[in-house]
C-alpha cells in the first residue's frame, strides 16, 4: 500500500485525535501528526496505539512542511474537492484534514497537491475523525490491504 501518514491541522479536542490514531494504525499508516495547538494525549486507548505508531506535533504548517516526508505528496480533506469515490491514491501520501469549526485554510489548500472531499447525501461536512477514517478506508480497499508480515 506503500507510504503513508493522517495529519489534523488545528485540531479542537484530544478525542477526536485518539479516534484517527487508532484508525491509522489499524489501516497500515506510519503515523499521525498534528500542527497548530498541543492536545493532550487520549485516554480511552484500549489497544496501546502510541507504542504502535507514533504522533509527532508540529507548532505551524511551515513546522510540518520542512519535515514533510520526501516524495509524499500532500492530499487536503475538504469541501470542494474532487470526490473520494473517483480519487486515485498516490503511493506515497500524507493527508491532512482540518477541525471541525475552520477546515483548511486557503493558505494549506494552496500547498496540497490534491484536495479530496467527502461525498454525502445531505450536508457534506463531517467530524474529523469521520472524514479522516473514511479516506483512510478508502485508499485501503482501493490499494489493495497487505497483511503484515
Amino acid at each position: 500500500m506503500g507510504y503513508f501518514e493522517i495529519g489534523i491541522f488545528q485540531p479542537r479536542t484530544s478525542e477526536n485525535i485518539g479516534t484517527l490514531w487508532r484508525t491509522a494504525w489499524q489501516l497500515g499508516a506510519a503515523g499521525i501528526f498534528t500542527i497548530g495547538k498541543k492536545q493532550r494525549k487520549q485516554t480511552s486507548d484500549i489497544l496501546n496505539v502510541p507504542y504502535r505508531i507514533p504522533m509527532r506535533h508540529y507548532d505551524t504548517f511551515e513546522d510540518f512542511l520542512s519535515a514533510r516526508p520526501i516524495g509524499a505528496r500532500l492530499i487536503g480533506v475538504e469541501m470542494g474537492g474532487e470526490p473520494l469515490a473517483g480519487f486515485h491514491h498516490p503511493e506515497r501520501a500524507v493527508y491532512l484534514v482540518g477541525s471541525e469549526t475552520n477546515g483548511l485554510s486557503k493558505q494549506v489548500l494552496e500547498r496540497c497537491d490534491a484536495v479530496v472531499e467527502l461525498e454525502s447525501l445531505n450536508y457534506a461536512s463531517y467530524n474529523l475523525a469521520v472524514a479522516g477514517s473514511i479516506v483512510l478506508y478508502h485508499r485501503f480497499i482501493t490499494l489493495g490491504a497487505q497483511q503484515p508480515g
